[in-house]
């Protein structure tokens, strides 16, 4: 959790923060930050840093989602916003090609993906390892996704150190924050103390270099990296919501007929909430439409869930009919198969799924009560590694 990486870090006053929007857009970027509509903070175009939500906050809990006033004027003391950086590198909707008739030819014309430069501003830890788990998924997993490649290529991103936690919180517990460790171009940490209210900056890659050289900052000492270390320290304090990640994907492939599973079925609305607001999640399906001549037909990509019933329609039925096994089904994947496709879990521990649930349904308390069963019945008769590939591929056929 230690800051010593930005040992060598600049500060720039709160007064002269409005300079790094100015410069990123002078550089060509569209400036998304966060801002309130719509009764939340979310992630959205912003013009400059009226826009931002100075002295506003959320209180995220289980199921809940209020936002708040607070005394201090700081910009970014705000838990996780529910859109993320997501929607601005995977696209909700993408056009992907047209197709035109013209006698018995048939002209296809592929849609080219936007590349917009953008500079994404105030990403928290989690949402920049989410990042680097979606590159995997798109870019290193065999076949490159040009639209993500595009927008991913384009953007600039700009972390911020976490000062303090949600209740919904647990990026700890897996290793994603709340110290920023991810890839990034620029990453501050906002001090509010005594000594003033200011910014301290890191660059992470040449061009995040570059924006710094044009700020009018001055060289970070003892007090400025003594108060960002406290920051750090107060933020991991504040979770006391852990996930028990030792031996889980082994766990959860061994007790796929739990009886948590049907019990948290009885309150799961499969409304597909979680996987909306979940910074990793990748699954899409598509869409054709044809004009009423019939001759132009357009293909379109959507965010998709598992939690619909369509997702696993194959050849006259769903291959998962009940909410037991795709609430199961989405569970296991993010924290067990995702390791074994991707090398890591699919969750970075942003809590999103967790406030954004209608129902309140806590993951990381429902993977751990099975967790818990396993180790009970593990102390009784331990599974060898035969028995753990069987419960595998037995899970991978419901």
């Amino acid at each position: 959790m230690s800051l010593k990486p930005w040992a060598s870090g600049s500060v720039l006053e709160r007064r002269d923060f409005a300079l790094l929007l100015t410069v990123l857009q002078e550089e060509g970027y569209r400036t998304i930050g966060p801002t309130v509509r719509d009764g939340a903070i979310v992630f959205a175009e912003i013009a400059g840093e009226a826009d931002l939500p100075s002295g506003r906050t959320a209180r995220a809990e289980p199921g809940s989602y209020r936002l708040e006033e607070v005394s201090q004027p700081r910009l970014f003391a705000y838990p996780p916003p529910p859109n993320g950086a997501k929607p601005f590198l995977f696209h909700p909707r993408r056009h992907l090609w047209s197709a035109q008739q013209s006698g018995l030819s048939v002209r296809v014309e592929p849609t080219a993906p936007d590349a917009t430069p953008t500079a994404l501003i105030g990403l928290r830890a989690c949402d920049l390892r989410a990042i680097e788990i979606q590159d995997r998924v798109f870019l290193q997993s065999g076949a490159v996704d040009v639209g993500y490649q595009a927008a991913r290529e384009a953007a600039f991103l700009v972390g911020v150190n976490c000062g303090g936690s949600a209740p919904t919180c647990f990026c700890a517990s897996v290793g994603s924050g709340p110290v920023v460790t991810a890839a990034h171009d620029l990453c501050l940490t906002e001090l509010l103390d005594e000594n003033g209210h200011r910014f301290l900056l890191s660059a992470g890659t040449e061009k995040g270099a570059r924006i710094l050289g044009r700020l009018p900052t001055r060289p970070a000492v003892d007090l400025d990296l003594g108060a960002a270390e406290a920051a750090a320290a107060n933020a991991n304090r504040m979770q006391t919501r852990r996930l028990q990640t030792e031996g889980l994907k082994e766990r959860l492939y061994a007790h796929a007929e739990h009886s948590r599973w049907s019990e948290v079925a009885q309150r799961c609305l499969a409304c597909g909430n979680c996987t909306s607001v979940c910074p990793t999640c990748f699954c899409s399906t598509v869409e054709d439409k044809s004009d009423l001549s019939g001759s132009r037909t357009d293909r379109v990509r959507l965010w998709d869930s598992c939690f619909n019933t369509e997702f696993s329609y194959i050849h006259g039925g769903s291959v998962r009919s009940s909410v037991m096994s795709r609430y199961r089904q989405w569970l296991t994947h993010k924290l067990a198969a995702w390791q074994d496709q991707f090398g890591s879990l699919g969750c970075v521990g942003c809590g999103r799924c967790i406030a954004w649930c209608p129902a309140g349904i806590d993951m990381v308390e429902e993977a751990n009560a099975v967790g818990r069963a396993a180790i009970d019945r593990a102390a009784v008769e331990p599974p060898g590694p035969a028995s753990l590939v069987a419960a595998a591929e037995a899970f991978s056929q419901r």
